[in-house]
């Protein structure tokens, strides 16, 4: 995709994408790869500040948050892209609280908010899946809840024609060179470098010749 100083690319999720974000100010985006995507197009702007970047993302969201405040915090920003990056709380509240999110209702929940999206706006979607890099052997039993949720994103997004960034791949494929904990000290949250890994990805998918030009 192309962006200009007039395009806004809202992104919302759970705390990887709020990324301690100041939510008393509009245009604060967390220290995250919201952040790091903004930063990268901004310097590949040839005139002007390049697009509006706009950060929704809440920790402890589950999908049916995000529902919850579709209206007022994607659609009434009259986005030109929507990213969305959720699924870890739905699973990781089943272990932690017992509270479960039935996968087929998850699913159900994620594909209104993408068809609502395209139905309501001319906004393009992506849709970024959840990942885990297990610290500790208690998370190693968080796949069997995680991987039929990480197969619902990719069937939501498949329904609703949105590009896909596959954070459950890229992650697994750096901790193999470094230890999982340099990517996601607990796990779920990325360090900085975990961030600028899914910015990357990012990038690489939505906005290539930005990407490219880093390198």
């Amino acid at each position: 995709m192309h962006f200009t100083d007039d395009d806004t690319l809202l992104f919302i999720g759970d705390s990887i994408t709020d990324a301690g974000r100041d939510r008393a100010d509009p245009a604060s985006l967390g220290g995250g790869y919201v952040h790091e995507i903004a930063r990268t197009l901004r310097e590949r702007a040839r005139h002007g500040p390049g697009p509006r970047v706009v950060n929704r993302g809440i920790n402890g969201n589950r999908v049916y948050d995000l529902e919850s405040r579709w209206s007022t915090d994607v659609l009434d920003h009259g986005p030109t892209v929507v990213t969305v990056k959720i699924g870890i709380n739905d699973t990781w509240r089943r272990y932690d609280r017992d509270l479960p999110s039935p996968i087929h209702e998850f699913e159900a929940c994620l594909d209104r908010l993408l068809a609502a999206t395209a139905h309501k706006s001319s906004a393009r979607l992506v849709v970024i899946t959840p990942f885990l890099l297990p610290v500790g052997p208690e998370q190693e039993r968080w796949f069997e809840d995680l991987s039929p949720r990480t197969d619902a994103v990719l069937r939501a997004a498949e329904r609703n024609a949105a590009r896909v960034v596959r954070a459950d791949l890229l992650l697994p494929r750096a901790a193999r060179e470094r230890e999982s904990a340099e990517l996601a000290p607990d796990g779920v949250h990325p360090s900085p470098l975990g961030h600028r890994l899914i910015a990357d990805a990012w990038l690489a998918e939505v906005a290539p010749a930005a990407h490219d030009a880093r390198r």
